[in-house]
């Protein structure tokens, strides 16, 4: 196909979660998409793409139609190999985002009571002072990348501090998760997968570790709340589960805040009068963090799979068909979001974006990400109001088809 005859092609024959214009700007193509056929049948993903906030959110709660059950399946084929790694150690089971009810409601609800709102309210003081900490490092800097030194730590200590992780192990295991989302969610070479599988294993294995110790000897954490349950009913919740929570906490837990806190970053130094009027203004930082979320969901795309046949915007679709739920898309839906190209920290609404899902599977720790972010553009702001964004950088975005972030990101620091 002539590159002329490819741009004639309708977009959605053109959509390619992976390709590179994509992967840098995919909300031309989106908007295209949803404008052209909401939903529709992709044979060469064998899934269905779902574009529009309304279509979405009905999915997301509608649990008994749509099953959450592939959700941590890899997007592609893994090699033979890496399979083989895989099963001599990494044992995942479903258990809270693959998982349905009855298994997913019993599971989740020792989740959802430890990230009780009075247990996040705790965490205030230690997520500032952990903000405070990372700043100190670079505030004397003239440059700086904010993805190394602030966005990307932040959350791993924080989510890590909340598990029981030891602060020592934190970069061993940041290292041990590095290419993750590529290995789930991109199309990653043999020799890649390899040595990811290697890794994964290795991670597993250090989680199962963690969680028999803390059965064996409770703390004050996360892991051991959950272990204390088992203790006490341990048809309740089994170690097995625990192990599980404790795996994906880990690695989603930090990953997704780390990147949507980047592009907020991102989004707001790129037009540097948004960063000027919350430092006036520091009130507005929430009603930012919300417009963030909703611009540059982290979490770009989602997976279902049909218990039934159903439609869906008007739609037939079949059993057990694989749903691809383009929440970058949804978000940025002008039935639901005027204006939604517009990135305004003044917006009314923003809250009502997909970024956390909906209904059973929503994002129980979306109030600890919010927090998060809020606490660093509070000390940003505060502290370092001159900061500027290098306009003159590249800005290259994670290879993968579901979360969505800067690899990188200089900011200039005047002082």
């Amino acid at each position: 196909m002539s590159a002329e005859s490819g741009r004639k092609c309708p977009a959605h024959e053109r959509f390619d979660p992976l390709a590179a214009d994509y992967i840098d700007d995919p909300y031309p193509t989106l908007t295209a998409i949803r404008a052209e056929v909401p939903v529709f049948y992709d044979p060469r993903l064998d899934m269905w793409p779902v574009t529009r906030h309304e279509d979405i959110k009905r999915i997301f709660t509608d649990h008994e139609t749509f099953s959450g059950s592939i959700t941590q399946t890899p997007v592609y084929p893994l090699a033979e190999k890496a399979k083989e790694i895989l099963d001599t150690g990494f044992h995942p089971t479903p258990t809270v985002s693959n998982c349905d009810p009855p298994k997913h409601t019993r599971v989740r609800a020792h989740n959802v009571r430890a990230f009780s709102a009075r247990r996040i309210a705790v965490l205030e003081p230690v997520i500032r002072e952990r903000v405070v900490e990372l700043i100190d490092g670079f505030a004397a800097k003239n440059r700086f990348d904010a993805v190394q030194e602030l966005t990307f730590p932040l959350p791993a200590m924080i989510v890590f501090d909340l598990i029981g992780f030891p602060r020592a192990d934190m970069e061993w295991l940041k290292g041990l998760a590095l290419n993750r989302m590529a290995f789930t969610w991109g199309r990653s070479s043999e020799a890649e997968q390899i040595e990811i599988a290697g890794n994964m294993v290795r991670y597993w294995q250090y989680c199962t570790d963690f969680v028999t110790g803390r059965v064996q000897n409770p703390r004050d954490d996360f892991t051991s709340d959950l272990a204390r349950a088992h203790l006490d009913d341990p048809e309740q919740l089994t170690i097995d589960e625990i192990i599980n929570v404790i795996h994906a906490l880990s690695f989603a837990g930090h990953e997704t805040t780390a990147n949507v806190s980047a592009s907020l970053l991102h989004r707001l130094l790129g037009h540097r009068e948004r960063w000027e009027q919350l430092c006036a203004d520091p009130a507005l930082i929430p009603k930012a963090v919300e417009e963030g979320l909703r611009y540059d969901p982290s979490l770009h795309t989602w997976r279902r799979i049909t218990t039934r046949p159903v439609t869906i915007g008007g739609v037939e679709v079949p059993a057990e068909a694989k749903l691809l739920l383009l929440i970058g898309s949804a978000n940025h839906d002008p039935a639901m979001f005027p204006d939604p190209e517009v990135f305004d920290i003044h917006r009314t609404g923003a809250q009502h974006h997909l970024t956390f899902g909906r209904g059973i599977h929503s994002c129980f720790g979306a109030p600890l990400a919010r927090m998060e972010m809020r606490i660093m553009l509070e000390e940003l702001t505060s502290r370092l109001p001159g900061l500027r964004m290098d306009a003159g950088q590249p800005m290259d975005y994670h290879e993968n088809a579901c979360f969505r972030g800067p690899v990188r990101l200089w900011i200039d620091n005047p002082g």
